[in-house]
């Protein structure tokens, strides 16, 4: 009878193609129905929105609104500091353009990041909404201001019969902007105690991946006396319960943000996507603020905030939970150990590219001791593989389980616990996920180049193609993704002689699996951040080398065999964890020889 070695060409190619036709149909008609339901609750929840506030534009502007308008000139203000700078417009009295001084956006037609970097360019509004005695919605968007600019301040004020309203901005040291709001008179055209607070914010475009930067743009917010963070980053947003702190649209690297002194209350909002443009998506968000004997006096602060930690932390105001670094465990090897290693190896003047490299070997060096031992078990599992070979030979013809019986006594019996190679791997899956988080988010490695690289948090696209992926949608292949699959494949090669094949009949070759999976990892390393990739260039070489190092120089197998024979004569101790294992496998055993006389007996 001859042995079946897995898969043929055939059926390998067959069973490929079959699920890759089963997970797309999958997929499409998934993604299909969770598009068609979520495009239908953000329609209401835009009609919701959408009625609640403009539903006087259609009737017309109210009578109270005309005199204000009618006369209106445009007039621009400006405030500088070191950090940021301002424009001011007195229609509304709104904010117009947040550029911050100390950083460039991305450039398509240099592939660098040398312009002007806008967070907000006619690209947003904002404003408050009143109830007048008719019912009317009054909107200090349509108000024109007079302006008045003393040193860092700037005053505007309009006039709506009896009242007035004032907007005051002070730009302060550190990325903050003061914002004060006062009534007076209110009370005599209003109708009832309540404002509203709408901002309606477009995304802009500021870094190399749109995929990228789009999925990390979303809104974030403090609640809670500002103990307790969240954010909404696809669906609608709807925290009618909580009162927020401060509410900000997040991009992948800076952020806008507002903070209300009293809360926002009854909050709600929604997103939507914008495909292609110099937009990423854009975010509408609104919130009820209260008002005090009819007249309406808020504190606010504007922040306009680089996503660096330490900044984030100094405000004492929940900031730093915007950078996405990833909870519990994850989080913590960010904070406490890669961002202090990389800022501390940066301190010394290298190219950002080599403080990976370093981070590396230092995190190798590390799991060294881990390392050791794996390989040192594969040795292991190298010399008995004779017997192994020779159970299954003998079993061959036997029950399954049976046979797993045997080359379980084989392992015990010469002192070698086949798990513990897995110890490695779930060591490797928190790191993973830490860098994963890492350098798309690291500021500090933002539009810092290496070699053909010119963006560590990007992708690097020096060899293009003439046409665009499906699904992946991108259009060019990263050299440093590449040789990461190559490095993998290597290392894949090396190691995966220690792999036993499958005895049972149609089970898959598992060398050939293991060889699929670094070419499907390259389809997520071609989009993502190059300084990730060179990690894992560099992480992988290392590892070729261990082995190598490992195999000629540091272990034995001669004396590895001597030790698995003083091994066998010793008696034997059985772990909870093997001792588990071979009852549930007697159970299971004693379970088939029941099934089996049951059915002889039918």
């Amino acid at each position: 009878m001859q042995q079946n070695d897995g898969f043929d060409k055939n059926q390998l190619i067959g069973f490929f193609v079959f699920s890759a036709l089963l997970m797309g149909a999958m997929f499409y008609f998934q993604d299909r129905q969770v598009k068609e339901e979520e495009q239908g609750r953000r329609e209401t929840v835009k009609t919701e929105y959408k009625e609640s506030r403009f539903s006087s534009k259609e009737e017309g502007m109210p009578l109270i609104l005309q005199d204000s308008v009618r006369n209106g000139v445009v007039e621009k203000v400006h405030l500088k500091n070191d950090l940021l700078s301002l424009d001011f417009t007195n229609r509304g009295a709104l904010l117009t353009k947040v550029e911050l001084l100390n950083y460039k956006a991305y450039n398509p037609k240099t592939d660098r990041s040398d312009l002007p970097l806008n967070l907000i360019k006619n690209s947003a509004s904002y404003g408050f909404l009143f109830k007048d005695k008719n019912g009317n919605l009054i909107s200090t968007k349509d108000l024109y201001f007079t302006t008045k600019k003393n040193g860092n301040s700037v005053f505007f004020s309009a006039a709506l019969k009896e009242a007035r309203i004032e907007f005051i901005y002070t730009l302060l040291p550190n990325y903050q902007l003061d914002f004060k709001v006062k009534t007076s008179g209110l009370s005599k055209i209003s109708k009832d105690n309540k404002a509203e607070f709408v901002w309606d914010y477009k995304v802009r475009k500021l870094e190399k991946g749109r995929s990228q930067e789009q999925t990390h743009s979303e809104f974030s917010y403090a609640f809670n006396n500002y103990k307790d963070y969240d954010y909404d980053g696809r669906t609608d947003m709807d925290e009618r319960k909580e009162v927020l702190n401060w509410i900000g649209v997040k991009q992948q690297f800076f952020a806008s943000i507002i903070e209300s002194k009293s809360g926002f209350k009854e909050s709600t909002g929604y997103q939507d996507v914008v495909d292609e443009g110099v937009y990423l998506k854009t975010l509408n968000y609104r919130a009820d603020l209260g008002t005090s004997g009819g007249e309406f006096s808020q504190d606010f602060v504007w922040y306009f905030l680089p996503l660096d930690l330490s900044l984030l932390t100094s405000y004492n105001k929940n900031f730093e939970e915007i950078l996405p670094l990833g909870w519990l465990i994850i989080g913590g090897m960010n904070r406490w150990f890669f961002i202090p290693m990389y800022n501390f190896i940066s301190s010394w003047g290298i190219a950002a590219g080599w403080v990976i490299f370093l981070m590396t070997i230092i995190v190798k060096l590390i799991l060294s001791p881990i390392m050791y031992k794996q390989h040192k078990l594969s040795a292991m599992m190298r010399v008995i593989r004779p017997e192994i070979d020779e159970v299954n030979e003998k079993y061959k013809k036997a029950d399954p389980m049976k046979k797993q019986q045997e080359v379980m006594a084989v392992y015990r019996k010469a002192g070698v616990n086949q798990f513990a190679g897995c110890l490695p791997a779930l060591l490797q899956i928190p790191i993973f996920y830490a860098l994963f988080r890492f350098f798309p988010n690291f500021i500090e490695l933002r539009g810092k180049s290496f070699w053909f690289a010119k963006d560590l948090t990007a992708y690097d696209d020096v060899i293009k193609i003439p046409f665009t992926v499906p699904f992946f949608g991108w259009d060019h292949i990263s050299i440093f993704a590449l040789a990461c699959t190559i490095v993998i494949l290597i290392y894949t090669v090396m190691t995966s002689g220690q792999i036993q094949q499958p005895q049972q009949e149609g089970m898959p070759n598992m060398k050939i699996l293991m060889y699929i999976f670094p070419v499907t990892f390259f389809f997520f390393l071609n989009s993502a951040a190059s300084g990730l990739s060179w990690y894992y260039f560099v992480s992988n070489a290392i590892n070729i080398i261990i082995i190598l190092v490992i195999k000629y120089w540091v272990l034995d197998e001669k004396k590895i065999h001597a030790q698995i024979m003083a091994n066998k004569e010793k008696p034997k101790k059985e772990g909870k964890f093997q001792k588990r294992m071979r009852e549930m496998m007697e159970r299971a055993q004693e379970q088939q020889r029941i099934a089996e006389k049951a059915r002889r007996k039918k």
